[in-house]
Order: structure tokens, then sequence, then C-alpha cells
């Protein structure tokens, strides 16, 4: 049996856990560097303080937690079912997508077809911040009799303050055990899940009678992370440049989600929304394009905040459905699943 584990950020389940959610996230120094390294943790504590009471608030607003496990949990079962039942009527199409695909870690793989009784498969969850942490998934793996295992990072653009720092905590939970294992740390660019963002925004442009800006809102960075070399940015064109040659959009990009006292990527979404307003801009689709699930960054930052701020601007601003659970992505990642596991010799 394979084992997959899906990585993840992980958030506060309830209210009372936001707190110990948000020490955990920034006493991370992959994430955000406060001060010398003696320092981060007391600074982590202040910055928290300031801004409990805004988190908190938000959390109410979409329902007193984070839905990221219960996705997560969701996506992995899907997956866990799709990896089981093999490639099946989709293996053709799979095959004509990916044939000559440029997404590098698989390219030239064959797209191997696995059935229940040929390569059983059993998909977990470990989140980064907050429970089920990585350490506990893997000791429940031991338990489980798992022997190889195909860490698979959630995050599609690879930066080391998410992919960086999940696969570095798996890899170091994992050092206790006798595991296998192979991490898959992007796939940006794969033709599937281009392909599952592209009848996402397909589906939200039919909600405009004109054809309305497509403004790409992806996660923010810090500039010294990006000025060290870390390749974000690149991926995060990479997608939309592969979405742009797929679909007639005319788009911008912005970054969300800033935090802390650092410089972080611009435009921000909110400048953005400033700037569009004053070219005229009236129908807005935006699409969180570096999100696979709904968490607070969709569903109260676009949703709510952004909505809001854009009414008043004047524009109508509609999101497109995150990915979730889809079909086309469950596809997407049995396919990188798969194609990892056959580099890896595993079949």
């Amino acid at each position: 049996m394979i084992g997959v584990i899906l990585l993840n950020l992980g958030g506060p389940d309830s209210i009372a856990a936001v707190r110990p959610f948000l020490y955990n996230l920034f006493s991370d120094r992959d994430i955000i560097r406060l001060g010398p390294s003696f320092l981060q943790k007391p600074i982590a504590a202040l910055i928290i303080g300031v801004k409990l009471r805004k988190t908190l608030a938000a959390y109410n607003l979409i329902g007193g937690k984070s839905p990221l496990l219960d996705i997560t949990s969701a996506q992995a079962k899907a997956l866990e079912e799709m990896l089981n039942r093999g490639v099946g009527e989709s293996e053709n199409r799979r095959k004509s997508l990916c044939a000559d695909s440029p997404f590098r870690p698989f390219s030239g793989s064959p797209v191997p077809r696995f059935t229940g009784s040929d390569v059983p498969f059993r998909v977990y969850v470990g989140m980064r911040y907050w429970r089920p942490f990585t350490e506990e998934t893997l000791e429940q793996m031991h338990k489980d009799g798992i022997k190889k295992i195909i860490a698979l990072s959630m995050y599609p653009h690879y930066s080391v303050a998410t992919t960086g720092s999940s696969v570095k905590h798996f890899e170091d939970a994992a050092v206790k055990y006798s595991f296998e294992y192979s991490c898959i740390t992007s796939w940006f660019d794969h033709p599937l899940y281009i392909e599952a963002l592209a009848a996402r925004i397909e589906e939200g442009l039919k909600g405009f009678e004109t054809k309305p800006l497509v403004l790409f809102s992806a996660h923010s960075l810090p500039l010294k992370i990006v000025a060290s070399g870390d390749p974000y940015v690149k991926e995060i064109q990479g997608t939309i440049d592969a979405l742009a040659n797929k679909l007639d959009l005319q788009w911008s990009l912005s970054y969300q989600s800033k935090t802390g006292p650092v410089k972080w990527l611009e435009p921000t979404t909110e400048h953005m929304l400033h700037e569009l307003a004053g070219k005229g801009i009236k129908d807005l689709l935006v699409v969180p394009i570096s999100f696979v699930s709904d968490h607070i960054e969709t569903l109260y930052e676009i949703d709510i905040l952004y909505k809001r701020m854009a009414k008043d601007l004047g524009i109508t601003l509609r999101r497109t459905e995150a990915l979730n659970t889809s079909a086309e992505f469950i596809e997407a990642l049995a396919d990188i699943v798969s194609r990892k596991v056959a580099a890896s010799g595993w079949m």
C-alpha cells in the first residue's frame, strides 16, 4: 500500500483555536522573520495581540472556524477513491492532455493505470500549523503499516514560506520512521490543473452580461523571500500564462493577505481595486490563483472585504468558485500522484 499525505497550512477549528494557530504561524521563521531568532516568538505574540480581535471577528463571519480541514479531508477522500479506481474512462483524455506537458517533474513519464488490486492507496491529511499536525499523521501512517509515502504539497506554486516549510517539517518528522518517501513540491503548470482552473473561470464569466476584467489575486509574500531567489512569483505568472493561452482574457495580477511589519509583494488587491475603479472598470471576476480550497482568504477577504470595497468604488465583483473537490481538480491530483509513483519506481 502507498500512502499519500496532503500537506497544507491548516486553520483554526474553533474560535478558541485562533490564537494558538496564529502563534504557530507567526513563530515560523520560514514564513516571516521577525527580528533576530530569539525574538521571533515574543514579537509573534505582540503581533497576535494587535491582530486578534479583528481576526476573531473575521472567523465569526465565516462560521467560527476555518473550513480548510473539512475541505482538505474531502479532497483526500475523493483522491483516494480516484486513485484506487484507476484512471478508467478518462485515461485517453489524460494522455492527450499530458503527453507533451511541460510539467517538469513528470514530463515524458507514462500515464499509469491503477486499480485497487494493483496498487492500493490510502490518502491522509497533514497540517503545518494546526491539527492534525503532520507529525501526528505520520505516526498514524506508521501504525497503519504504510511503508512508502508520496508527500503532496497542496500549494501549486513553490515558495520556501509555504511548500518549503511544510516539506521541511514533513521530512523532520519522518526521520523517526523507516518510510521511503518522495515529495511533490510544485505543479503550477500541470495541464489538468490548468484545465480545472479554466473551467472555474469560464463558469465565473457566465455571471456577467458583458465580459469582465479578470483579476488574479495571489497570496502575498515578503519581498525578501522573492529577492533571495524564491520561484513563487515566476510560477504564479506561469499559471496565468497557461490560462491566458487557453482562454481569451483581459487580466491583472495583485497580491492579498499581507501581514507583519515587513515589505510584501505589490500591488495589493486593495490598491488594485482603486486603480481599476480609476480606469473605469465596472465588472470584475476575481480568481484566487494561489488557493485550491476555500478558507479565510477567500470567504472573508474576497467575498466580504473586497466585495464591499468594490461596491463602494462602483465595481461589481464576483469570485470564481474555489477548486475544492471539483472532479477536474481531483483528476489533476490523481495524475500528479500517479506520475510521481511511476517516476519513483513503485509500480
